[in-house]
């Protein structure tokens, strides 16, 4: 096999005869050769690749031509289950490599078969939970059946459903070895399964869980892999500042107290003063709730009132008597490890309170499932640096968005990698002949009262040409809100169907898109991302403001303090690259395929004004920029009347 991949990837090959319709992408084989060649150094290797290069094959192919035993990770579960359900064991018949495959998630994604029956037995304490017990039925029957334990297979059972967590494991009320249904234990079959094959698909949560924590499951993850390749890399940094931060939940005190309850019912004690702690401890948790300031949202530790800070140490010691209490039980493995818990969680609280503010931010995120404490390191790019040098493997870093132009250096130092190989491959598309940019004239500053109103105004001539099959991306909420008011003002009537995130789950959103084929979608945050509509549906992407973070938000502040710690400049060193390659997700939108077409619209005037303008031009495609909406309506008008012979036939065969 050569080290280029032609033999795989031309006409004569067996992808060709594996996949119909299929077309050779020197990009994609470019690619390939390069992650062909960080798998045989054992190196790492930063990779940006444009939206229809085809990467998935373009690292899948020299992953398991390579003989390496890999650890693929993704951003999203979407792409995990699309890897390992179809194309791994698509490549590996069309390369006719018997592969062993495994499907890896975190452990709150499979039945812990122990808290079930737990949970069972303490159906009394679920009255009032929304028809909980009737679920918990429901539940016990699919796991007398299932062999995975993947909740994903009910499908009737939302993430959100009070029974998910009382009937998974988390790393703290895990029972390991001593559970009493350890040899059926889910997770467990799982991490096994991922031990013996070659290739595992994990999610970036679960991979950073293991190098952070490194008891996540039961045993390291990396220890037996010879290559790391993280697919959506661009998620990376942001997750990894989770794990090397500390995090204290409500939630997780509130699970605590019930599974206690659950443990001494099942273990037929009667103690009345673990009953009465355990009440004392949900009283103190209302008070903490009760004393954050302008409910839900982000707060710094600095900012938080007298009345929060003074609960804190009554909840630690009301915790802590808890674990006193239950270690002097010796009622069985359960009490013992609720006993353990009590008192980590005492002692975490205990540390997040006296945590030094030199080397990183302590603050208090509230909403409507609880309050967590968390702390974020300044940095911590030398934590990811560490693992990395400490394992001898490939680790190739991949997505659409990790360049500022050729520029490699923000992603690259935000990793830990600063002397990594990098490679940029284009995209195949041509964007000057399938697209546009608009940039209206005459916009006012973003923050001006009249603003939303003339950003709809400058889509509106886009809207009427194309009968609606827009997605307009807002950077916040507030935005999103006056989009939405201004819309109705300039269509009382829309010619075309209109939906607002919010209104139904994203997914569900989505789908209703595809369907329609001409709505309109007002979104934020999630749909610039991750999302993919091929086809005539969506023909523009407009986008309200520059995605620059908000200045308020206590992680930015966080990672801003150490940028000047380090003596570098937090605008340019890190706000304006986030922000450019945030617009490039999000414009990353429009185009999904050779035969798509349309109008990307960014209404910020400062791409013109200011002198940073031309980073974020830049950084978007090739396409001819306009500055006059009849330009851009007579173009989707005429690519809209080449496509309508074709959908009026098609309309008439069905």
């Amino acid at each position: 096999m050569n080290s280029d991949y032609n033999d795989v990837f031309n006409l004569e090959g067996p992808l060709a005869r594996a996949l119909p319709g299929y077309s050779y992408r020197p990009e994609q084989a470019a690619m390939a050769k390069a992650v062909g060649a960080a798998l045989a150094r054992l190196e790492p290797l930063i990779v940006e690749a444009g939206t229809g290069t085809g990467k998935t094959f373009a690292y899948l192919v020299p992953a398991l031509l390579s003989g390496r035993s890999v650890i693929i990770s993704t951003g999203t579960r979407t792409l995990q289950d699309q890897l390992f359900r179809r194309d791994v064991p698509l490549l590996a018949r069309a390369l006719g490599l018997p592969m062993k495959i495994a499907l890896l998630k975190g452990r709150g994604n499979y039945l812990c078969r122990h808290r079930l029956e737990l949970a069972t037995q303490q159906g009394t304490l679920l009255a009032g939970e929304g028809g909980a017990a009737r679920t918990l039925a429901r539940i016990s029957r699919w796991a007398a059946t299932t062999k995975a334990g993947d909740l994903s297979e009910l499908t009737d059972l939302p993430e959100q459903s009070p029974v998910w967590p009382q009937i998974t494991s988390t790393r703290e009320n895990c029972l390991g070895s001593e559970c009493p249904q350890f040899s059926n234990c889910h997770v467990f079959e799982a991490r096994r399964n991922a031990q013996a094959a070659d290739i595992v698909v994990v999610n970036h949560h679960l991979l950073l869980a293991d190098l952070a924590l490194k008891d996540e499951g039961f045993g390291d993850l990396l220890p037996g892999a010879e290559a790391v390749i993280l697919d959506e890399a661009h998620q990376v940094p942001d997750i990894a500042a989770q794990f090397f931060g500390q995090v204290w939940s409500v939630r997780q005190v509130q699970l605590l107290m019930r599974d206690i309850t659950a443990e001494i019912l099942a273990a037929g004690v009667r103690d009345a003063s673990i009953a009465e702690a355990v009440i004392t401890v949900d009283i103190r948790l209302e008070e903490l709730r009760r004393a954050v300031p302008g409910g839900q949202g982000r707060h710094e530790w600095v900012s938080l009132p007298d009345a929060f800070l003074d609960v804190l140490p009554e909840l630690e010691t009301a915790i802590s008597h808890i674990a006193t209490q239950l270690e002097g039980l010796g009622a069985g493995a359960g009490t013992a490890n609720c006993a353990r818990r009590s008192a980590t969680l005492a002692n975490a609280l205990a540390a997040l309170r006296e945590m030094s503010d030199d080397t990183g931010l302590r603050w208090v995120e509230a909403n409507p499932s609880g309050l967590l404490l968390q702390y974020t390191p300044f940095e911590i790019a030398e934590r990811l640096r560490e693992y990395v040098e400490s394992r001898p493997c490939a680790w190739v870093f991949t997505s659409a968005t990790l360049a500022i132009g050729e520029d490699f250096s923000h992603f690259a130092a935000r990793i830990g990698l600063p002397e990594a190989r990098t490679v940029r491959i284009d995209s195949p598309f041509d964007y000057r002949d399938q697209a546009r940019i608009f940039l209206p004239p005459h916009m006012p500053q973003p923050q001006a009262p009249a603003f939303a109103g003339k950003f709809i105004d400058a889509c509106a001539p886009l809207l009427e040409a194309s009968g609606g099959r827009a997605f307009l991306l807002y950077t916040s909420y507030r935005g999103l809100a006056e989009g939405v008011r201004a819309l109705q003002l300039r269509f009382p009537n829309p010619p075309f169907p209109v939906l607002v995130q919010g209104e139904a789950p994203r997914e569900a959103l989505l789908n209703r898109f595809r369907e329609l084929g001409n709505a309109v979608l007002l979104a934020t945050g999630s749909f610039w991302e991750g999302v993919d509509v091929k086809g005539e549906a969506l023909s523009i992407v407009a986008i309200d403001k520059l995605p620059f973070a908000s200045p308020d938000d206590p992680l930015l502040k966080a990672r801003l303090e150490g940028i000047r710690r380090r003596g570098g400049n937090p605008f340019f060193d890190y706000q304006l690259p986030q922000a450019v390659l945030a617009l490039k997700q999000g414009v990353g939108r429009l185009i999904r395929d050779f035969d798509d077409f349309g109008v990307i619209v960014i209404g910020d005037p400062r791409v013109k004004t200011k002198a940073y303008g031309r980073v974020f031009l830049e950084a978007l495609p090739p396409s001819p920029v306009i500055a006059d909406s009849a330009v851009g309506a007579q173009f989707l008008t005429e690519r809209l009347a080449k496509l309508r012979p074709a959908l009026s036939r098609a309309s008439q065969v069905t």
